[in-house]
């Protein structure tokens, strides 16, 4: 038997996400945001939202674009600290000990040291209520050498990237691999002696 919550802002999994974009006066900024994910195959397109209140929505307005680099486990104490301050009042790069990087294609800039990168520039703008949603034409993705195979296929356990649980406010690494995708189905349903 289930249980009702009630509404709240829980699904899983939930991403984290270093949004990187300049203000007007051209210094780095980067924020964690988790509401977010893939919203289009072609073009190829990633939603987020974000408050009007933070200073990166202002950012993204303004300059029409934006990074989102991929934090490893390795960087989860910055990552947070990404979310927790604010670019008004401090350089979250310089405090972070991370480096900011100019993309190639839009600009905003990228964290040097996260394993994989997507870079976008703002395709949509819808207001939810409190928060506005971007939707970002993704223009190019970079990946971090080691985080690629021999063929230059990206493999999640080497990105090593990190979840959001917000109903317990925690973060969590990425689980045991299960199965491929569009295949692992074919046994639904498939008689005994096929298994």
């Amino acid at each position: 038997m289930k249980r009702s919550i009630g509404a709240k802002t829980i699904a899983y999994p939930t991403p984290v996400y270093i949004v990187g974009t300049y203000d007007a006066a051209g210094r780095p900024n980067a924020m964690a945001a988790a509401w977010a994910g893939i919203c289009c195959s072609r073009p190829p397109c990633l939603a987020m939202s974000l408050r009007a209140a933070t200073y990166t929505h202002g950012n993204i307005v303004a300059g029409q674009c934006f990074t989102v680099s991929i934090p490893s486990e390795d960087h989860v104490r910055e990552a947070d600290y990404l979310g927790m301050a604010s670019g008004r009042n401090e350089n979250k790069f310089e405090v972070a000990g991370l480096t900011p990087v100019r993309a190639e294609h839009v600009d905003a800039p990228y964290v040097a040291e996260f394993p994989l990168v997507l870079e976008c520039k703002l395709l949509h703008t819808v207001e939810i209520g409190l928060h506005t949603q971007f939707i970002g034409e993704i223009l190019d993705i970079k990946a971090d050498e080691q985080a690629l195979d021999e063929a230059g296929h990206l493999h999640i356990e080497r990105v090593r990237p990190f979840l959001f649980a917000p109903g317990d406010q925690a973060y969590y690494g990425i689980g045991q691999f299960l199965g491929k995708a569009f295949g692992i189905g074919r046994e639904v349903g498939a008689s005994p002696g096929a298994r």
